[in-house]
């Protein structure tokens, strides 16, 4: 089973090729244009450096969120429409599961993810990485009370919010983790798929947790 991965949920976008739990090519997004500018040349690099084709792709992939909302929707609109211009199936994936994928070491992990507005995107899990809870956003130090001790914490937003955890949450850890995600997608995407649990691509929905910011246009 042939599958690609695409993750565009913050600023770290990537992408992977994967054949069963084989992550065996990345592609690394470029900071200075938007994932709207470089993910499909990134798709296509992927799969002709690979010498496979989009028709090869069995499986696509793409992380639902939480993020960015202008990421979210250009990984999954794209994931969408090679989906069905294939028609091969799709699966969604949380942001927050990939990024606590193979880091818990038999103990609990935090996901934080930068939500701006001083607020963070966040999941625990468990020694074996099953959600231990629905994923929340809010201040950090709100989100605290609900942290396992002993959790090990990854995510973009533990540097800013290290000293307060340390202060509050007994035991905590803070291994090093990838901020691209795609390999993890694929790896989760992968279990999804052998167990039957795909989708159409013109399903897929953000996973959203809060309501978009909309300004009105200033008046003269």
């Amino acid at each position: 089973m042939l599958l690609l991965a695409v993750d565009t949920t913050t600023s770290n976008g990537s992408v992977a090729l994967a054949e069963g739990d084989d992550v065996f090519a990345e592609v690394r997004l470029g900071r200075q244009r938007g994932h709207a500018t470089t993910l499909l040349p990134a798709v296509e690099f992927l799969l002709s450096s690979a010498e496979r084709r989009s028709a090869d792709v069995d499986v696509w992939a793409v992380a639902v969120g939480p993020g960015a909302f202008t990421g979210l929707r250009v990984g999954i609109s794209t994931v969408q429409g090679l989906a069905l211009a294939s028609g091969r199936p799709c699966v969604g994936v949380s942001a927050l599961e990939a990024l606590a994928r193979g880091v818990g070491e038999g103990r609990p992990v935090v996901a934080l993810m930068d939500a701006y507005r001083q607020e963070v995107y966040a999941q625990s899990f468990d020694g074996a990485g099953g959600a231990r809870g629905a994923p929340a956003v809010g201040p950090v130090e709100t989100l605290l009370a609900g942290f396992p001790a002993g959790a090990a914490f990854v995510g973009d937003a533990v540097p800013a919010a290290r000293a307060v955890i340390e202060a509050r949450c007994p035991g905590a850890s803070f291994p090093s983790r990838s901020p691209f995600l795609a390999a993890a997608v694929a790896r989760l995407a992968w279990r999804e798929a052998v167990a039957g649990r795909t989708q159409a691509g013109d399903s897929l929905r953000p996973l959203y947790l809060r309501e978009a910011e909309i300004r009105k246009p200033k008046t003269a």
